[in-house]
This record gives C-alpha cells, sequence and structure tokens, in this order.
C-alpha cells in the first residue's frame, strides 16, 4: 500500500471536516475509521450499493474479502487514484474521486467483480456489475480487462463488454462503447493501448486496437485500427489530417463533426 498516498487523503477528509462539520459522521464512518484505502473504498461502495439482497454491512465484509484475495486490487485503486488527480482538471484532490466520482466507484467495482470471476464466482460478479449499472450508470462486463491507471471521466453511459482489453494511462469519457458487433464470437471487443484517450459518446466495435496515445474525437465510430499517436474523427471515423483538419483548429472533444 502506498501509505503516503493514503495520508494525503486522511489529511484532506480531515480539512473537509473542519470545512462541513456537518458531513464529519458521514465522513469519519466511511474513511476517517479505516485503516488503509481498500477498506475506505469497501465503505464508500456497500453505502451505495446495498440493496434488498445485500446489506451494507454484508457488502462491505464482501467486498473486504475480495480484495484481500487479490492483492494487486488496491495498487490498482491507487494507480486510479493517482491517473484521476494528474489528468482530470477539475479534481484538486485525491479524497475527491474516492466520495464522489462514479466513475472511479464504477471502476473500483469492477474490480471487484473481476477478481470474482476469475475465481469462477460468476453469479456473485454479475451481481456487482448489475449494481454498479444501477448506481452508477457504467456497464463493465466483470470478464474485460482493464489495467490500473484508468480515468472514467463523468462515466455516464460509458459500456465496456466482455473481451475488451484496456492498458493503463487511458481516459474514456461519458457515453462510450466499447463493443462487439453482434456477429462475432471469441475475441470481438476492442483493445485500448496505453495512453490513448476516447472522447464522450464514441462507440468503437470489434477486436480492434486504439494504439498508444491514440485520440479518438467525441461523437466517432471507429470500426478499425487507429494507429499510434493518431486522431481519428467522424463516422466512419478517419484520420484527423485526411479531414483537412489541423489539431491547432479542432478540439477533439468537440463532437460537431
Amino acid at each position: 500500500m502506498n501509505s503516503t498516498l493514503w495520508d494525503n487523503i486522511r489529511k484532506e477528509i480531515e480539512l473537509r471536516v473542519g470545512a462541513e462539520p456537518s458531513l464529519g459522521s458521514f465522513l469519519y464512518s466511511l474513511v476517517l475509521s479505516q485503516n488503509n484505502l481498500s477498506g475506505a473504498v469497501a465503505s464508500i461502495l456497500s453505502s451505495k450499493l446495498h440493496s434488498d439482497a445485500l446489506s451494507a454491512m454484508d457488502i462491505k465484509k464482501f467486498i473486504l474479502d475480495v480484495f484481500s484475495d487479490c492483492k494487486n486490487i488496491e495498487k490498482d485503486l491507487e494507480r486510479d487514484l493517482l491517473f484521476f488527480k494528474d489528468n482530470d482538471p477539475s479534481c484538486d484532490y485525491f479524497s475527491t474521486p474516492l466520495l464522489f466520482y462514479k466513475g472511479f466507484l464504477g471502476l473500483a467495482t469492477y474490480r471487484a467483480s473481476h477478481c470474482l470471476w476469475n475465481k469462477e464466482r460468476h453469479t456473485m460478479a454479475l451481481f456487482f456489475q448489475n449494481r454498479a449499472s444501477e448506481v452508477f450508470g457504467i456497464d463493465i462486463h466483470p470478464a474485460a480487462k482493464i489495467a490500473g491507471g484508468v480515468m472514467l471521466d463523468h462515466a455516464t453511459g460509458i459500456v465496456i463488454g466482455e473481451t475488451a482489453v484496456i492498458e493503463s494511462n487511458v481516459s474514456i469519457f461519458q457515453g462510450v462503447t466499447l463493443g462487439g458487433r453482434g456477429n462475432e464470437i471469441g475475441k470481438r471487443h476492442p483493445n485500448v493501448q496505453e495512453g490513448a484517450t476516447i472522447y464522450a459518446s464514441s462507440t468503437i466495435l470489434g477486436n480492434i486496437t486504439i494504439e498508444q496515445n491514440a485520440v479518438v474525437a467525441a461523437g466517432s465510430l471507429v470500426l478499425k485500427d487507429v494507429k499510434k499517436d493518431t486522431t481519428v474523427a467522424g463516422i466512419p471515423a478517419k484520420e484527423v489530417n485526411k479531414l483537412n483538419i489541423t489539431n491547432n483548429d479542432w478540439d477533439p472533444g468537440d463532437s460537431s463533426l
């Protein structure tokens, strides 16, 4: 565990309590009373994911057991928080995604469900997938492979299919679909390599690769590989220079094309 990160989170939470005393008991029970980041994540998730099927207490214990079984999860959670802090201009504190960003919390729920899936506990994995979809508006199949250090920004409506693979240092915005084409079996979902950025409401279909540091503009439909260090836009997506647009003239987050 990154003790420096956890210490920073605790200090931030103490400042929040000082600024908003009425939230003191809430912040104490979810974060300050916990021993580490895993405990805080489990507490926060249990407060949001509980249902008639499982109480908050049951979910917290269950998630803690899962985190204990899959030793890499806490490191992946730390990398997610660090990546959010470094790449989201509106994120001034490490504790902000932990407390308030459904992209981080939905991804944390996926990490628990992925561990369960790999241990052949498919029913419980799908239960957590369903609860994350209902609560956070994010639908990630438990079998998908997502490295640590990923940012799901805003996150509403993100769909990531069963055989998708996402490497580290990747940013994915709201409304993105990493889907199949409906008539394929086996490996049928996209691969997103390190450093890629996929802007809002883009759809990427099939077993194709978004290569390192590539950018997919907002609202694009991508049906073939995107080369390293290139930007694509449009329906269907094409390289920006083939559309006679320069990066100086256009913001890839603009979906007006």
